[in-house]
Protein backbone atom coordinates (compact mmCIF):
# COMPACT_ATOMS: atom_id res chain seq x y z
CA UNK A 1 0.00 0.00 0.00
CA UNK A 2 1.55 3.68 -0.54
CA UNK A 3 3.10 5.50 2.10
CA UNK A 4 0.31 7.97 4.39
CA UNK A 5 3.33 10.53 3.62
CA UNK A 6 2.29 10.82 -0.25
CA UNK A 7 -1.12 12.49 0.40
CA UNK A 8 0.80 15.61 1.56
CA UNK A 9 3.49 15.51 -1.14
CA UNK A 10 1.09 15.25 -4.05
CA UNK A 11 -1.24 17.91 -2.17
CA UNK A 12 2.12 20.08 -1.56
CA UNK A 13 2.94 19.09 -4.67
CA UNK A 14 -0.54 20.86 -6.87
CA UNK A 15 -0.39 23.65 -4.66
CA UNK A 16 2.79 24.43 -5.19
CA UNK A 17 2.23 24.30 -9.23
CA UNK A 18 -1.48 25.96 -9.04
CA UNK A 19 -0.64 29.16 -9.50
CA UNK A 20 1.98 28.67 -12.68
CA UNK A 21 -0.72 26.11 -13.83
CA UNK A 22 -3.40 28.99 -13.59
CA UNK A 23 -1.55 31.86 -15.52
CA UNK A 24 -0.10 29.20 -18.32
CA UNK A 25 -3.82 28.60 -19.03
CA UNK A 26 -4.66 32.33 -19.54
CA UNK A 27 -1.59 32.88 -21.58
CA UNK A 28 -2.46 30.20 -23.86
CA UNK A 29 -5.66 31.75 -25.45
CA UNK A 30 -5.08 35.35 -26.54
CA UNK A 31 -8.62 36.22 -25.24
CA UNK A 32 -7.75 35.18 -21.63
CA UNK A 33 -4.69 36.56 -21.59
CA UNK A 34 -6.02 39.87 -22.74
CA UNK A 35 -8.54 39.78 -20.26
CA UNK A 36 -6.01 39.28 -17.62
CA UNK A 37 -3.79 41.87 -18.67
CA UNK A 38 -6.64 44.36 -18.32
CA UNK A 39 -7.80 43.57 -14.98
CA UNK A 40 -10.73 41.68 -16.54
CA UNK A 41 -10.00 38.12 -14.88
CA UNK A 42 -11.48 38.28 -11.46
CA UNK A 43 -11.97 35.96 -8.88
CA UNK A 44 -16.21 36.20 -7.47
CA UNK A 45 -18.19 34.88 -4.55
CA UNK A 46 -21.88 34.14 -4.07
CA UNK A 47 -24.59 32.06 -5.55
CA UNK A 48 -24.20 33.72 -9.36
CA UNK A 49 -21.57 35.43 -10.77
CA UNK A 50 -24.09 39.19 -11.36
CA UNK A 51 -22.96 41.61 -14.03
CA UNK A 52 -24.19 45.11 -13.53
CA UNK A 53 -25.63 46.72 -16.80
CA UNK A 54 -26.19 50.26 -18.13
CA UNK A 55 -29.08 49.66 -20.60
CA UNK A 56 -30.36 52.66 -20.75
CA UNK A 57 -29.84 56.42 -20.86
CA UNK A 58 -30.68 58.93 -18.01
CA UNK A 59 -34.37 60.35 -19.03
CA UNK A 60 -34.19 63.44 -16.68
CA UNK A 61 -31.00 65.37 -18.89
CA UNK A 62 -32.69 68.33 -20.84
CA UNK A 63 -31.58 71.60 -21.36
CA UNK A 64 -33.58 74.42 -20.18
CA UNK A 65 -33.76 78.28 -19.68
CA UNK A 66 -34.35 79.89 -16.14
CA UNK A 67 -37.01 78.86 -14.19
CA UNK A 68 -38.72 75.99 -16.46
CA UNK A 69 -38.73 72.69 -14.00
CA UNK A 70 -36.93 70.03 -13.86
CA UNK A 71 -37.67 66.47 -14.66
CA UNK A 72 -36.82 65.03 -11.00
CA UNK A 73 -38.57 61.46 -12.00
CA UNK A 74 -36.51 58.62 -11.31
CA UNK A 75 -34.83 56.74 -14.58
CA UNK A 76 -34.74 52.72 -14.44
CA UNK A 77 -31.47 52.68 -15.98
CA UNK A 78 -29.26 50.10 -14.23
CA UNK A 79 -30.22 46.13 -14.67
CA UNK A 80 -27.79 42.76 -14.43
CA UNK A 81 -27.06 39.24 -16.21
CA UNK A 82 -26.59 36.69 -14.36
CA UNK A 83 -24.69 34.40 -14.86
CA UNK A 84 -24.44 30.48 -13.75
CA UNK A 85 -20.82 29.26 -12.15
CA UNK A 86 -19.66 26.60 -14.34
CA UNK A 87 -17.12 23.83 -13.00
CA UNK A 88 -13.94 22.12 -14.80
CA UNK A 89 -11.59 19.35 -13.07
CA UNK A 90 -9.37 16.56 -13.75
CA UNK A 91 -7.38 14.56 -11.52
CA UNK A 92 -3.82 13.47 -10.91
CA UNK A 93 -3.13 9.89 -10.14
CA UNK A 94 0.02 7.71 -8.61
CA UNK A 95 -0.68 4.02 -7.70
CA UNK A 96 1.34 2.21 -4.86
CA UNK A 97 3.78 0.16 -7.75
CA UNK A 98 4.77 3.72 -8.74
CA UNK A 99 5.61 4.82 -5.75
CA UNK A 100 7.53 1.79 -5.15
CA UNK A 101 9.52 1.69 -8.80
CA UNK A 102 9.87 6.31 -8.09
CA UNK A 103 11.05 6.25 -4.17
CA UNK A 104 11.69 8.77 -2.24
CA UNK A 105 10.43 12.14 -1.90
CA UNK A 106 12.33 13.67 -5.10
CA UNK A 107 11.43 10.92 -7.12
CA UNK A 108 7.76 11.24 -6.49
CA UNK A 109 7.65 14.90 -6.96
CA UNK A 110 9.62 14.57 -10.74
CA UNK A 111 6.95 11.68 -11.50
CA UNK A 112 4.17 14.06 -10.02
CA UNK A 113 5.55 17.31 -12.35
CA UNK A 114 5.51 15.09 -15.41
CA UNK A 115 1.63 14.48 -14.69
CA UNK A 116 0.69 17.45 -13.14
CA UNK A 117 2.55 18.97 -17.03
CA UNK A 118 0.11 17.09 -18.56
CA UNK A 119 -2.89 17.96 -16.78
CA UNK A 120 -2.01 21.71 -17.07
CA UNK A 121 -1.77 21.35 -20.80
CA UNK A 122 -5.52 19.19 -20.73
CA UNK A 123 -7.33 21.43 -18.66
CA UNK A 124 -5.72 24.64 -21.11
CA UNK A 125 -7.20 22.77 -24.07
CA UNK A 126 -10.34 22.68 -22.57
CA UNK A 127 -10.84 25.75 -21.48
CA UNK A 128 -9.22 27.49 -24.38
CA UNK A 129 -12.00 25.44 -26.62
CA UNK A 130 -15.04 26.60 -24.49
CA UNK A 131 -13.87 29.89 -24.66
CA UNK A 132 -15.51 29.87 -28.04
CA UNK A 133 -18.54 27.72 -27.44
CA UNK A 134 -22.12 28.52 -27.18
CA UNK A 135 -22.54 26.74 -24.21
CA UNK A 136 -24.34 23.88 -24.73
CA UNK A 137 -21.18 21.45 -24.93
CA UNK A 138 -21.72 18.21 -22.32
CA UNK A 139 -25.56 18.72 -21.74
CA UNK A 140 -24.74 22.73 -21.32
CA UNK A 141 -21.94 22.29 -18.58
CA UNK A 142 -19.35 24.21 -20.09
CA UNK A 143 -18.46 27.83 -20.11
CA UNK A 144 -20.94 29.65 -22.34
CA UNK A 145 -18.35 31.02 -24.81
CA UNK A 146 -17.98 33.55 -27.74
CA UNK A 147 -20.41 31.62 -30.16
CA UNK A 148 -23.17 32.36 -27.00
CA UNK A 149 -22.10 36.21 -26.35
CA UNK A 150 -21.67 37.15 -29.87
CA UNK A 151 -24.25 34.84 -31.84
CA UNK A 152 -24.27 34.29 -34.81
CA UNK A 153 -27.81 35.32 -34.99
CA UNK A 154 -27.23 38.10 -32.66
CA UNK A 155 -29.73 37.26 -30.41
CA UNK A 156 -30.10 34.35 -27.84
CA UNK A 157 -30.40 34.45 -23.92
CA UNK A 158 -27.34 35.57 -22.10
CA UNK A 159 -27.06 36.10 -18.32
CA UNK A 160 -30.48 35.13 -18.20
CA UNK A 161 -31.85 38.44 -20.46
CA UNK A 162 -33.66 37.05 -23.77
CA UNK A 163 -32.50 39.52 -26.64
CA UNK A 164 -35.27 39.11 -28.62
CA UNK A 165 -37.57 41.04 -25.69
CA UNK A 166 -34.36 43.27 -24.58
CA UNK A 167 -33.15 44.54 -28.27
CA UNK A 168 -29.83 46.29 -25.74
CA UNK A 169 -29.30 43.07 -25.48
CA UNK A 170 -28.33 41.74 -29.26
CA UNK A 171 -24.82 41.37 -30.66
CA UNK A 172 -24.06 43.12 -34.13
CA UNK A 173 -23.56 40.08 -37.10
CA UNK A 174 -23.23 40.19 -40.56
CA UNK A 175 -22.66 37.74 -43.22
CA UNK A 176 -19.56 37.47 -45.31
CA UNK A 177 -20.06 38.75 -48.50
CA UNK A 178 -21.20 35.90 -50.61
CA UNK A 179 -21.20 33.97 -47.63
CA UNK A 180 -17.27 33.41 -47.91
CA UNK A 181 -14.46 34.49 -46.64
CA UNK A 182 -12.12 35.94 -49.53
CA UNK A 183 -9.53 38.73 -49.96
CA UNK A 184 -11.11 40.54 -52.19
CA UNK A 185 -14.25 41.26 -49.52
CA UNK A 186 -12.67 40.69 -46.26
CA UNK A 187 -11.65 44.14 -45.22
CA UNK A 188 -14.61 45.91 -46.78
CA UNK A 189 -16.68 43.32 -44.55
CA UNK A 190 -14.08 44.24 -41.41
CA UNK A 191 -15.01 47.81 -42.19
CA UNK A 192 -18.64 47.40 -42.03
CA UNK A 193 -18.91 45.86 -39.07
CA UNK A 194 -15.96 47.88 -36.64
CA UNK A 195 -18.09 51.04 -37.68
CA UNK A 196 -20.73 49.60 -36.12
CA UNK A 197 -19.64 49.34 -33.10
CA UNK A 198 -17.62 52.46 -32.50
CA UNK A 199 -19.15 54.52 -30.22
CA UNK A 200 -17.80 57.59 -28.83
CA UNK A 201 -14.10 56.43 -27.47
CA UNK A 202 -15.62 52.84 -27.37
CA UNK A 203 -14.06 50.22 -30.10
CA UNK A 204 -13.13 46.62 -30.74
CA UNK A 205 -9.90 46.19 -29.30
CA UNK A 206 -9.38 42.49 -30.29
CA UNK A 207 -10.47 40.59 -33.65
CA UNK A 208 -10.02 36.84 -32.95
CA UNK A 209 -10.10 34.77 -36.04
CA UNK A 210 -10.31 31.32 -37.29
CA UNK A 211 -8.43 29.61 -39.96
CA UNK A 212 -10.41 31.37 -43.35
CA UNK A 213 -11.22 34.20 -41.81
CA UNK A 214 -7.62 34.95 -40.85
CA UNK A 215 -6.11 33.86 -44.09
CA UNK A 216 -8.15 35.56 -46.11
CA UNK A 217 -6.89 39.28 -43.92
CA UNK A 218 -3.35 38.08 -44.33
CA UNK A 219 -3.59 37.70 -48.22
CA UNK A 220 -5.60 41.22 -48.51
CA UNK A 221 -2.42 42.96 -46.96
CA UNK A 222 0.23 43.71 -48.66
CA UNK A 223 3.36 42.92 -46.69
CA UNK A 224 4.27 46.56 -45.58
CA UNK A 225 1.21 46.36 -44.33
CA UNK A 226 1.94 43.80 -41.63
CA UNK A 227 2.27 45.30 -38.61
CA UNK A 228 2.15 42.89 -35.23
CA UNK A 229 1.74 43.08 -32.27
CA UNK A 230 4.98 42.89 -30.40
CA UNK A 231 3.74 41.83 -27.11
CA UNK A 232 1.59 39.21 -28.57
CA UNK A 233 4.13 37.88 -31.30
CA UNK A 234 6.43 37.40 -27.79
CA UNK A 235 3.78 35.13 -26.09
CA UNK A 236 3.19 32.82 -29.46
CA UNK A 237 0.03 34.37 -31.00
CA UNK A 238 0.38 35.27 -34.69
CA UNK A 239 -1.22 38.68 -34.79
CA UNK A 240 -1.76 41.38 -37.13
CA UNK A 241 -2.78 45.45 -36.58
CA UNK A 242 -6.20 46.76 -37.89
CA UNK A 243 -7.21 49.54 -36.80
CA UNK A 244 -6.86 49.95 -32.90
CA UNK A 245 -7.45 46.16 -32.90
CA UNK A 246 -4.85 43.20 -32.57
CA UNK A 247 -6.17 40.35 -35.21
CA UNK A 248 -5.17 37.41 -33.77
CA UNK A 249 -5.73 33.74 -35.11
CA UNK A 250 -6.37 31.13 -33.13
CA UNK A 251 -6.75 27.15 -34.22
CA UNK A 252 -9.35 27.03 -31.11
CA UNK A 253 -11.94 29.66 -33.18
CA UNK A 254 -14.17 28.21 -35.78
CA UNK A 255 -12.37 28.40 -39.21
CA UNK A 256 -15.39 30.67 -40.67
CA UNK A 257 -15.49 33.25 -37.65
CA UNK A 258 -14.23 36.56 -37.05
CA UNK A 259 -15.09 38.31 -33.16
CA UNK A 260 -14.87 41.81 -33.10
CA UNK A 261 -14.40 42.11 -29.17
CA UNK A 262 -14.31 45.63 -26.92
CA UNK A 263 -12.81 43.60 -24.22
CA UNK A 264 -13.64 46.31 -21.70
CA UNK A 265 -17.15 44.80 -21.08
CA UNK A 266 -16.06 40.79 -21.35
CA UNK A 267 -14.62 39.37 -18.16
CA UNK A 268 -13.90 35.72 -17.08
CA UNK A 269 -15.37 35.30 -13.54
CA UNK A 270 -13.13 32.56 -11.40
CA UNK A 271 -14.75 31.38 -8.25
CA UNK A 272 -12.08 32.75 -5.88
CA UNK A 273 -11.84 29.45 -3.86
CA UNK A 274 -11.50 27.17 -7.32
CA UNK A 275 -9.09 28.78 -9.53
CA UNK A 276 -7.12 25.95 -10.33
CA UNK A 277 -6.91 24.85 -6.62
CA UNK A 278 -6.34 20.88 -5.79
CA UNK A 279 -8.71 18.82 -3.61
CA UNK A 280 -7.66 16.30 -1.27
CA UNK A 281 -5.26 13.52 -1.86
CA UNK A 282 -7.43 10.28 -1.21
CA UNK A 283 -6.49 6.74 -1.49
CA UNK A 284 -8.97 5.02 -4.16
CA UNK A 285 -11.44 2.61 -2.55
CA UNK A 286 -10.74 -0.59 -3.94
CA UNK A 287 -7.40 -0.02 -5.48
CA UNK A 288 -3.77 0.71 -4.57
CA UNK A 289 -4.09 4.39 -5.76
CA UNK A 290 -3.71 7.86 -4.80
CA UNK A 291 -6.20 10.25 -6.61
CA UNK A 292 -6.03 13.88 -6.43
CA UNK A 293 -8.45 16.13 -8.15
CA UNK A 294 -7.56 19.71 -9.93
CA UNK A 295 -10.59 21.90 -9.70
CA UNK A 296 -11.84 25.67 -11.62
CA UNK A 297 -14.76 27.17 -11.70
CA UNK A 298 -16.69 30.04 -13.29
CA UNK A 299 -17.69 31.84 -16.68
CA UNK A 300 -17.20 34.16 -19.21
CA UNK A 301 -19.65 37.07 -18.73
CA UNK A 302 -20.62 40.56 -21.02
CA UNK A 303 -21.77 43.38 -19.56
CA UNK A 304 -22.49 45.06 -23.15
CA UNK A 305 -23.06 42.61 -26.13
CA UNK A 306 -24.14 45.59 -28.48
CA UNK A 307 -20.37 46.16 -28.56
CA UNK A 308 -19.68 42.99 -29.88
CA UNK A 309 -19.96 41.52 -32.90
CA UNK A 310 -19.03 38.72 -35.50
CA UNK A 311 -18.49 38.17 -39.54
CA UNK A 312 -19.39 34.64 -40.39
CA UNK A 313 -20.22 32.70 -43.64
Amino acid sequence: MASPNLSEIVTTTLRNRSRTLSDNVSNHNALLRRLRENGNQTSVTGRDIVRELEYADNGTVQFYSGYETLDVSPSDVLSAAVFDYKQLAGNVTISGLEQVKNSGTEAIINLLEARINVLEKSMMNSLSTSIYSDGTGTSGKEIGGLQLIVADAGTGTVGGINSSTYTFWQNIQTTATSSAFSTSNVQADMNNIYLQLVRGADSPDLVMAGTNAYKAFLGSLQAIQRITSDDLANSGFTSVQYLNSDVVFDSSCNTDRMYFLNTDYLRLEVAASRDFVPGEAKMSVNQDAMVTPMFWSGNLTCSNRALQGVIHT
